[in-house]
């Protein structure tokens, strides 16, 4: 399916997967795929948070909710898993978004999908998944976002 990517979504996996490793994860979920979105400019645009606060917003909702089980990560630093062979595997949220971004695309008459489609298809993700944790976190609103990146043409 990834040949049906343009080159900013397969920059935004990539990135994505990049971003997992940054974080110590060993799979990537959507709030990794989020994450990667934000590394393309036309998306920060339409999503009104950078991946800085995003970022900033992802570790808080760690903090929580370890705090919420008794763990307390004061002056704790996640240190970024070691490179491995190994394909670094989807969690199923995550795999669910690639159809769902492939809908959109079909949807705006385009034939590869973009970052755009990709953000489209994230803001269909609800609670309890992490990016909609995530996205709440930040007080995106999505209607706006959405009305957005249609108006962008995507």
């Amino acid at each position: 399916m990834f040949e049906q990517f343009a080159a900013g979504a397969r920059t935004a996996v990539t990135a994505a997967v990049s971003e997992a490793t940054l974080r110590g994860d060993r799979r990537i979920g959507t709030e990794h795929l989020l994450l990667g979105v934000l590394h393309e400019p036309g998306p920060v645009q339409a999503f009104g948070a950078d991946l800085e606060s995003a970022r900033a917003a992802l570790d808080a909702l760690d903090r929580s909710a370890l705090a919420a089980v008794g763990i307390d990560t004061q002056g704790i630093e996640r240190k970024p898993i070691p490179a491995s062979r190994k394909r670094t595997p989807f969690t199923s949220g995550a795999r669910a978004v690639i159809p769902r971004a492939l809908a959109e695309t079909r949807k705006a008459g385009r034939r590869r999908i973009t970052p755009e489609h990709l953000l489209l298809a994230l803001l269909d993700c609800e609670q309890p998944d992490p990016v909609a944790e995530l996205i709440a976190q930040l007080g995106v609103d999505r209607v706006a976002v959405r009305e957005s990146i249609h108006r962008a043409g995507n």
